[in-house]
C-alpha cells in the first residue's frame, strides 16, 4: 500500500519596506529579521525602494549572522526593488510597490514603519483587496496622514508604548506592542571575544540633530577624566559641524569619529566600551540601547519616548534631560566602578527578552492568526 504525503503551501507573506540593506537602519531591522526568521513557517517576498541603479530589481536576503538559538529556517528571502534607481524612488514607493505585491498573491501584507510603507499599505486595500493588512508603527517624527494610515489597517503593531498611546489617540485601541528586536546571540559573542577598554564611552547613530551628539560632545569636554576616550559610530548630515565643534572644544584628540562600520564591527564597538551614551532628542525606541545593554554597557539616555522602556532609571542605566550639565552628570556617576557594574549586569539580564528569535514568533503568531484555517 503507497502512502502519499500532503504538504500544504506555506502562507504567503509580502512586507512592505521602504529602505533595506545596504540603506537599513534601526527602524528598517525588522522587515529583514523577522522574514529570515520564519522562513520554514511562511513564504515572504520584500518590495522595497529600489534607489540605486546598481542595485538588482531582483534579489535575495540571506542571513548575516549565525543563530544558535534556533528560531526559523534561515534561509534566503526574495527581494523586489521598484524604481528606476535613484532617490525619487522613495516617492514613487507607495505607488508602485502595492502593484508589485499584488503579483504574488499574498494572504497578508505587513508594512514596516508608516511613512512610506505606510502609504503603500493603505493603498493595497483597493489593488489587493482579499490580502489582509499589518502595520507596525516605528517613528515619532511622522505626522502627514499618520492617522488616515493608523485606521486603514486590518491590525496595528507599534514597537513602544509611547507609539502605541500615540495610536490610541487616533482611534487604534486594539494596538499590539511587539519591540524591535538584536541579535543578542552574536553580541554575547562579541563580547566573549573583545574585552572592555577602561575609559571608553560610545556612541552609535546617525549623526542628525535629533540625536543629540553635540550636547553629547559638550558634556564630555567638561569631563575631568582625561584616560576618557568618546567613540563615535555612524555618518550623516551633521558629520562635519560636529567634528569641527569637537576641535572648538579641545577635545579632538581623545574623540573618534568610526563613521558607518559593518554590522560586526557595530558589535565590536559595543563589546568594548564601558559606557553607551545617547542623547536623543526624539526616539520612538532605540535599538542601539538595547544592543548596548545587550553588550553589558552603562547607559546614558535621555527620558525620552520608548527609551525609558528600555532604560529603568536605577535599574540599567541613568535618564537625563537633554541638557548638557545633566548629561555630565550622569556621566561622571557611571564612570564609578561598582555603580557600572551593576548597570550592566542588569542590563545584560534585561535585554535578552529582545533576542530577534523571540521577537520574530510573536510576529509569527499573529500572522497565522489570519493564514491559519479556524479550529
Amino acid at each position: 500500500m503507497m502512502h502519499f504525503s500532503l504538504r500544504m503551501p506555506k502562507p504567503r507573506v509580502v512586507i512592505l519596506s521602504a529602505f533595506l540593506t545596504p540603506f537599513r537602519s534601526g527602524a528598517e531591522a525588522c522587515a529583514e529579521e523577522v522574514p529570515l526568521r520564519l522562513t520554514d513557517q511562511f513564504d515572504f517576498t520584500i518590495v522595497t525602494a529600489r534607489l540605486r541603479r546598481d542595485l538588482p530589481r531582483e534579489d535575495s536576503l540571506s542571513p548575516h549572522s549565525p543563530s544558535p538559538n534556533g528560531g526559523g529556517g534561515h534561509s534566503g528571502v526574495r527581494v523586489v526593488r521598484v524604481g528606476i534607481g535613484c532617490k525619487l524612488d522613495k516617492w514613487l514607493y507607495p505607488f508602485l510597490a502595492p502593484l508589485e505585491a499584488k503579483k504574488f498573491n499574498p494572504q497578508l501584507v505587513h508594512a514596516i514603519l508608516e511613512t512610506f510603507a505606510g502609504e503603500a499599505l493603505m493603498r493595497c486595500k483597493k489593488v489587493i483587496p482579499q490580502a489582509k493588512r499589518i502595520l507596525t508603527l516605528k517613528t515619532t517624527n511622522r505626522t502627514f496622514r499618520k492617522k488616515k494610515i493608523i485606521q486603514s489597517a486590518d491590525i496595528v503593531t507599534a514597537i513602544s508604548k509611547h507609539l502605541a498611546d500615540i495610536a490610541v489617540g487616533m482611534g487604534r485601541a486594539d494596538v499590539t506592542i511587539i519591540p524591535n528586536g538584536i541579535d543578542y546571540a552574536a553580541i554575547r559573542l562579541a563580547c566573549d571575544k573583545y574585552k572592555k577598554i577602561p575609559g571608553r564611552i560610545l556612541f552609535v547613530g546617525r549623526l542628525e540633530k535629533m540625536k543629540g551628539v553635540d550636547l553629547l560632545l559638550n558634556a564630555f569636554a567638561q569631563l575631568q577624566s582625561p584616560e576618557c576616550r568618546l567613540h563615535v559610530v555612524g555618518d550623516g548630515s551633521q558629520a562635519r559641524s560636529l567634528k569641527k565643534l569637537a576641535t572648538q572644544l579641545g577635545i579632538a584628540d581623545r574623540v573618534t569619529f568610526k563613521g558607518y562600520l559593518q554590522t560586526m564591527d557595530v558589535y565590536r564597538e559595543y563589546a568594548e566600551a564601558e559606557i553607551f551614551c545617547g542623547i536623543s532628542r526624539s526616539e520612538a525606541l532605540g535599538n542601539v540601547f538595547l544592543e548596548a545593554l545587550a553588550a553589558g554597557c552603562a547607559v546614558v539616555g535621555t527620558s525620552i519616548g520608548g527609551i525609558v522602556e528600555i532604560v529603568q532609571a536605577g535599574a540599567a542605566g541613568i535618564l537625563v534631560r537633554p541638557e548638557v550639565s545633566a548629561v555630565t552628570g550622569a556621566l561622571k556617576k557611571v564612570l564609578d566602578i561598582d555603580v557600572r557594574k551593576a548597570f550592566a549586569q542588569e542590563g545584560r539580564l534585561s535585554a535578552a527578552k529582545y533576542d530577534w528569535n523571540l521577537i520574530a514568533n510573536r510576529y509569527a503568531e499573529i500572522y497565522k492568526s489570519f493564514t491559519l484555517p479556524k479550529a
